[in-house]
């Protein structure tokens, strides 16, 4: 079952030589303003993919110029009236590859972390304030989890972190109203102190320790929109197994519901994986396990779940594309989140208590006008 897309066509080719944009009849005056932005991004852009000296492509400026325009539904009424315990945010951080194209950070979850050992997500986690921002959430926890410096100024020179956009809510399955914190991480200047060629590959992604997790790898961006993996020509026999191994799918039905399942395969033959310096508990346990499954014949992380549900959006906003795969066009649960609060089923948490339940759930599904359960990009 697939679903009609609700983007706008972003897909007008871009001429950097031609500043103007024509205007068909088929075009909204909002797309020809927001293709007339993009031209000028991209006419305009300084960033530099850090590892060769390299502008970023075309595609990558483009695809930070939407998320930085990107505002999600005026849902602060939500995030104001959650209670502390019902709050979380993840760090979707990117940074550009040699050739100046996207890539995004992800862990494998420790046997430490309560929730999801052993699975793929995004740093992030719990709020320990009702002050805390979603973003100071996402910083705090990915210092705490992948020694990722919160605060700017301890970023190793010339590194810097840009925040671009918040996502709609997601609901976790554990109760929690998830917020995505999208921010990009490059270098300001294209050297080193040493006169070297600042490298986030290189230089950074080695810095950052694996101190809560499993494992820290990274995945190609625009993929999260694909069948198959997207393989350059020089990459060509060095990916492991087959292209078609990158993504399966399927559907299933949950809560009278239609939810679509992506699971991704991302390679880590071609990428240094970060793994804890120093391992403890089960931390260790999930690091020596990935370890043995990889000497064993493991070529390829799997991503699934919420995190996968969270790129696959990500990456339609950033790219202004839908996905070649059958998938759920509502991006995040913010109507749902709103239905339930105002169900009084979001209260604070209660040590012993019974949970939300999959019934609540449905309850609020069910009483939202229209059927709606999530915003639109």
């Amino acid at each position: 079952m697939e679903e009609s897309s609700s983007f706008p066509n972003m897909n007008t080719e871009i001429q950097p030589e031609d500043s103007s944009v024509e205007i068909s009849d088929s075009h909204s005056v909002n797309e020809a303003h927001e293709i007339a932005e993009l031209q000028q991004s991209i006419l305009e852009a300084q960033y530099f993919d850090a590892s060769s000296m390299a502008p970023l492509s075309a595609a990558s400026v483009a695809a930070l110029t939407r998320l930085r325009a990107y505002k999600p539904p005026p849902f602060d009424s939500v995030w104001n009236r959650l209670p502390l315990s019902r709050r979380a945010a993840v760090l979707v951080l990117l940074f550009a590859d040699r050739k100046g194209d996207l890539r995004v950070v992800v862990t494998m979850r420790a046997n430490t972390l309560r929730n999801f050992s052993g699975h793929a997500a995004f740093p992030g986690g719990k709020a320990d304030t009702l002050e805390e921002t979603p973003f100071e959430i996402a910083r705090r926890e990915a210092s705490e989890e992948i020694g990722l410096p919160r605060d700017d100024s301890k970023i190793p020179a010339p590194f810097k972190i840009e925040h671009l956009c918040q996502l709609p809510f997601s609901l976790a399955r554990t109760a929690l109203a998830v917020r995505p914190c999208v921010a990009f991480l490059h270098a300001n200047k294209t050297t080193t102190a040493s006169g070297r060629a600042a490298s986030v590959e290189e230089d950074m992604m080695p810095r950052l320790d694996a101190r809560e997790v499993a494992a820290v790898f990274s995945a190609p961006f625009h993929n999260f929109l694909k069948m198959d993996d997207e393989v350059r020509k020089e990459d060509e026999g060095r990916l492991p197994g087959k292209k078609s191994d990158w993504y399966k799918g399927a559907w299933l039905q949950w809560l009278e519901t239609s939810w679509r399942m992506h699971n991704f395969y991302v390679p880590i033959t071609n990428q240094k994986v970060s793994k804890p310096k120093v391992r403890e508990g089960g931390q260790a346990a999930i690091a020596e396990s990935l370890e043995e499954e990889e000497e064993a014949g493991l070529t390829r992380y799997k991503i699934w779940g919420m995190t996968a549900r969270m790129l696959v959006d990500a990456a339609r906003i950033a790219y202004g594309e839908e996905p070649e795969f059958e998938h759920n066009t509502h991006v995040g649960d913010e109507d749902l989140i709103a239905k339930l609060q105002e169900m009084g089923l979001l209260e604070e948490k209660v040590p012993g208590k019974k949970d939300l339940s999959d019934e609540d759930i449905n309850t609020a599904r069910v009483k939202l006008k229209d059927g709606k359960f999530g915003g639109k990009i």
